[in-house]
């Protein structure tokens, strides 16, 4: 009986584990259904209400533009299959405090083979009840190097 009640432990402990994804496993998901176009994988690591940001540097001076989710997936799946693209990690820096974490990731954004531009990203995400974490805030950086 003993073995039976350990056995129930251990499954319930790894199905919770499961569910507790991490800060940087979203956002190496959120990249990888970015490479692949895939706005079904980005909408499920994205929560509903997300917001989405980016600076840039123009002769003016800075510039925030912002986006909604709609658009950002909508520009995602009409990338033509001519274009290459890879955006490419340089670092993760994760914090955590109780149910909300950040995730800052300098990075390299590649089209067709070569460099376009470098930035930073910064994920800020809540862990949900069921303790998944969710991206409720993108806002990135983007200059010419």
């Amino acid at each position: 009986m003993n073995k039976v009640r350990c056995l129930i432990g251990f499954l319930f402990f790894n199905l919770v584990a499961i569910a507790q994804n991490e800060p940087k496993e979203v956002v190496e998901d959120f990249f990888k259904a970015f490479h692949a176009q895939d706005t079904t994988g980005l909408q499920q690591v994205c929560h509903d209400n997300i917001s989405m940001q980016t600076v840039t540097n123009a002769v003016e001076g800075t510039r925030l533009k912002v986006e909604t989710a709609e658009e950002f997936y909508k520009s995602i799946a009409n990338i033509p299959d001519t274009v290459s693209f890879l955006e490419k990690i340089i670092d993760y820096k994760v914090k955590t405090d109780g149910n909300m974490a950040h995730v800052w990731t300098p990075y390299e954004f590649y089209v067709n083979n070569q460099l376009s531009h470098v930035g930073v990203n910064s994920f800020t995400m809540i862990k949900e009840p069921d303790g998944t974490w969710k991206i409720v805030h993108i806002i990135d950086t983007r200059r010419k190097n």
